[in-house]
């Protein structure tokens, strides 16, 4: 199971959460649809390169990274999105796009929207498309230190 490295750390780090079983959704909004979650509490992890360095930006599904204030406020020189296939094999027990925001577990920078990190709590993929783990947010900054900055823009659907 995917979740369970991520699930035996909050434990042995005795965190309180809650576990969300949903069926299969593969974007951020139809993820929070189904687990009945505000779509600006349910954090996306979307990979990203800093000056050259894999990343995560995590910020709510309603949003959209916007690299430019990405690049500004990390004091950064480039900042980019990365592909698939660049990051796939750094998560090897999680499904592609599904990884936990836990930068921490995997050796990756941590850059969270501050609207996310203004939430009370928040829910995020548990490394599958049909898990996902809600904690308090105090509670996840204090184990994985992300460096909080503006970085997204509101997600406005052409639908």
């Amino acid at each position: 199971m995917p979740a369970k490295k991520l699930k035996e750390f909050l434990d042995q780090q005795h965190i309180k959460y809650i576990t969300i079983r949903h069926s299969r959704a593969y974007t951020a909004q139809e993820t929070a649809e189904m687990a009945h979650i505000s779509g600006k509490e349910l954090a996306k992890t979307v990979m990203v390169k800093v000056n050259g360095k894999m990343a995560m930006a995590v910020l709510p599904a309603d949003e959209q990274v916007d690299l430019e204030l990405l690049k500004s406020n990390a004091h950064a020189s480039t900042a980019s999105l990365a592909s698939e296939a660049e990051f796939t094999d750094l998560f090897p027990q999680c499904e592609t796009g599904a990884m936990p925001p836990f930068g921490n577990l995997y050796n990756q920078d941590v850059y969270v929207e501050e609207s996310l990190a203004a939430d009370e709590s928040i829910a995020f993929n548990a490394g599958s498309h049909a898990e996902l783990i809600q904690l308090r947010y105090s509670d996840y900054a204090k184990l994985v230190e992300p460096k909080v900055i503006r970085m997204s823009t509101r997600y406005i659907s052409q639908f």
